[in-house]
């Protein structure tokens, strides 16, 4: 079997991006918390710029992204440790149209994770979700009755359009 692991060069142009980016760096002790009071669960999707959608700049906000922008345990231990510690008072829960978490089978998943990995991929969990709004609303609840999360903060549930850009609320 061929080394899988990339060479150091796999990543130079990104370490170039960052060479650039780290010219102008300008949160040099800045002390993490969210500077806007924002906390968001959104999926890993690469056409979701989270804060962007919102207007918001790097520090305003705590982002926690998996596969179907799910609230799961590591979220709401993100949310626990936000709200109490980071200046988290407002949660988003966001997400999107045309999620292949919510568009596919598990089966169909799995079908097509086997086929590129070459090998049995049902062992592994993906998650899907059956219904889109009523995991929203179900995550949306886990966060609002968890007892670490303050009545204080603010949970909302929304649904991003990846074609429009736009946010619609829906819990």
């Amino acid at each position: 079997m061929a080394d899988s692991h990339p060479t150091p060069a796999a990543f130079e142009d990104l370490l170039e991006a960052n060479r650039s980016f780290a010219d102008s760096f300008e949160y040099a002790g800045f002390d993490g918390i969210a500077k806007a009071g924002v906390a968001i669960v959104t999926c890993m999707d690469s056409r979701i710029d989270p804060l962007g959608m919102l207007g918001l700049s790097a520090g305003d906000a705590k982002i926690f992204r998996n596969p179907g922008g799910r609230v799961t345990e590591a979220a709401l231990e993100a949310l626990v440790l936000g709200a109490h510690l980071l200046n988290v008072q407002r949660v988003l829960v966001i997400p999107h149209t045309r999620c292949a978490m919510a568009s596919a089978t598990e089966a169909e998943l799995h079908e097509r994770v086997t086929a590129s990995a070459g090998t049995d991929s049902t062992w592994q969990p993906f998650h899907v979700v059956a219904d889109q709004l009523a995991a929203l609303a179900d995550d949306v609840a886990k966060v609002r009755t968890h007892p670490l999360v303050p009545d204080s903060v603010s949970v909302g549930g929304f649904v991003y359009d990846v074609d429009t850009g736009l946010l619609t609320q829906h819990a």
